[in-house]
């Protein structure tokens, strides 16, 4: 705990480091015997360290498992605030990493979630401050330009750093789900009008975040298997309202319908075999091909080759259900649809020269 003090973490941080590296080890077995073969360890007094490395390994799962509650009574403790918050805090942007911005996005945790999603927000130019623990990765991200502020977010002038009061969306990405709950509570106390975004690993922190103000949760455990789900669904072409609502229904129970026998929530055809002689495929004109410059009416693609220009591409923009008197031109992208065979024979005529 006192290293990860000395190197500027939050105490928070610095005691669940603590209690995670508390034990003796497996390599204390080395050593003793290293100890043993020179009469350093002798007698009953192996034996007593043997039996405290097993003891402290053996109960070092349920200690750890505990941590964040009994750092958290530990954290009540009136320990000075500078080590509550870490001695790398708040020095190198005394002014506020937030506090001047309006109707911005607080980023709190900066893993695999809160980089992604800081990506998305650079690209959306949607002003962002990040929140993180790690002093390193903190000093890394502001040589690169990143708006992140170092702090533990559990305490409020962290947040009120970051500019709470002033900002439209908060985001909390973190593991611990004691300071998830903490933070979740605090956020909503300091500005309630904010939508608050809560990541979890487990569905059964969805009701207790909901009941602290959280505005959404998002578990991990099984928006995943949501993600894949929508896809498949997407492969064999249902119908995007009735994936729409189906996505409602999930999100809207808590997750009750994957957790639950399953029952009819999409009226669809069978599956099994639906289409399954058709596909769709993507192709571009090439400045050779003999359908550059000509209508889809004059290339009876329906009636010649028994298949369907779903869309094109041209210059970034779709164009839908396109018109028999469309010319298309070479560079453009199609979206075929068709049998395996229609296609096939459709591609070699399109891909022929002139």
């Amino acid at each position: 705990m006192l290293i990860t003090i000395l190197l500027g973490v939050s105490l928070r941080s610095g005691l669940l480091t603590a209690f995670a590296l508390s034990q003796v080890g497996e390599f204390s077995f080395v050593l003793s015997k290293f100890g043993l073969a020179h009469d350093f360890l002798i007698g009953e007094r192996y034996q007593y360290f043997l039996a405290v490395a097993v003891i402290s390994m053996a109960f070092t799962p349920f200690l750890v498992s505990f941590s964040p509650k009994l750092t958290e009574m530990i954290l009540r403790l009136p320990f000075p605030d500078r080590m509550k918050r870490g001695l790398s805090s708040m020095d190198e942007d005394k002014e506020g990493a937030g506090t001047k911005l309006q109707n911005h996005l607080i980023i709190i945790g900066y893993g695999l979630n809160g980089r992604n999603l800081t990506k998305a927000a650079m690209s959306a130019k949607i002003p962002y401050v990040i929140i993180e623990t790690n002093p390193e990765t903190v000093r890394k991200e502001k040589k690169e330009g990143k708006n992140i502020l170092y702090g533990d977010a559990t305490h409020i002038p962290v947040l009120e750093h970051g500019g709470i009061s002033s900002a439209r969306v908060a985001v909390v990405a973190i593991s611990d789900y004691v300071a998830t709950r903490q933070i979740t509570r605090q956020i909503k106390e300091l500005n309630p009008y904010l939508h608050l975004i809560v990541r979890t690993r487990f569905v059964s922190e969805i009701e207790p975040l909901r009941e602290l103000g959280a505005d959404e949760v998002i578990p991990e455990e099984y928006e995943t298997a949501v993600e894949i789900f929508i896809r498949v669904l997407n492969h064999y072409l249902v119908p995007q309202q009735d994936i729409d609502r189906f996505l409602n229904e999930v999100r809207a129970d808590g997750y009750q319908m994957l957790r639950t026998q399953p029952r009819s929530l999409v009226s669809i055809c069978d599956m099994s075999g639906c289409l399954s002689d058709s596909e769709m495929k993507v192709i571009q004109l090439e400045k050779n091909s003999p359908f550059a410059g000509k209508t889809i009416g004059e290339i009876g693609m329906r009636k010649n080759y028994g298949v369907n220009i779903l869309a094109i591409r041209r210059e970034d923009k779709m164009q839908p259900n396109p018109s028999a008197d469309k010319e298309l031109q070479a560079g453009d992208v199609l979206i075929l649809f068709g049998t395996s065979e229609d296609l096939a024979k459709c591609l070699e005529i399109c891909r022929a020269e002139k």
